[in-house]
C-alpha cells in the first residue's frame, strides 16, 4: 500500500512538473508575435450576403439598418439613395470611409459582392440594376 502511494505521488509529481514546463514555455512565447497574430484580419464564415451583414454589419449599422447613434454615428443603410450605384457601397466596404473600417481584407470577393447587393436590394432599397459582381471587387482589390 505504501509503495502504490509513493509511485502515486511520483506520477502526480510529474504531472506538476509537466504542466508548469508547459506554463512556463506559454509565457515565454513572444508578445510581438501575439500581438501580431491578434492583429490579422479573420476571415469571415457567411454564406450569403445576408449571413454577411448579420455577422458584420449589423452590429453597427442594426439588424434592420436603420443605423445608430451612440459612441459614434453609423448611418442607415434603410432607404438610403446612396446606394443606388453600386461602386459606392462597394468601394466604402473594400476601403472603409470615415469612421468604418475597410472590410476588404475580411470577406472573400464573392462575400464583399453579396453583402453589397444584399443591402442595395433590401431594408426599402430596391436597386436590383447592376448588381455588384466579383470581378468588380478584384478589380477595386
Amino acid at each position: 500500500m505504501i509503495k502504490l502511494q509513493i509511485i502515486s505521488g511520483v506520477v502526480g509529481g510529474l504531472a506538476l512538473v509537466g504542466a508548469l514546463a508547459a506554463t512556463a514555455v506559454a509565457q515565454s512565447a513572444s508578445p510581438v508575435a501575439a500581438d501580431a497574430a491578434a492583429a490579422a484580419p479573420a476571415a469571415v464564415v457567411a454564406v450569403t450576403g445576408e449571413d454577411t451583414y448579420q455577422h458584420v454589419c449589423a452590429a453597427c449599422h442594426m439588424p434592420d439598418a436603420l443605423g445608430a447613434t451612440g459612441a459614434g454615428t453609423y448611418p442607415a443603410l434603410a432607404s438610403n439613395p446612396r446606394l443606388m450605384a453600386g461602386a459606392y457601397p462597394l468601394y466604402v466596404v473594400m476601403k472603409g470611409k470615415n469612421g468604418m473600417p475597410p472590410m476588404g481584407d475580411m470577406l472573400t470577393d464573392a462575400q464583399v459582392a453579396d453583402v453589397v447587393n444584399y443591402v442595395r436590394t433590401h431594408f426599402g432599397n430596391d436597386y436590383t440594376s447592376m448588381p455588384v459582381t466579383p470581378e468588380q471587387v478584384v478589380a477595386m482589390r
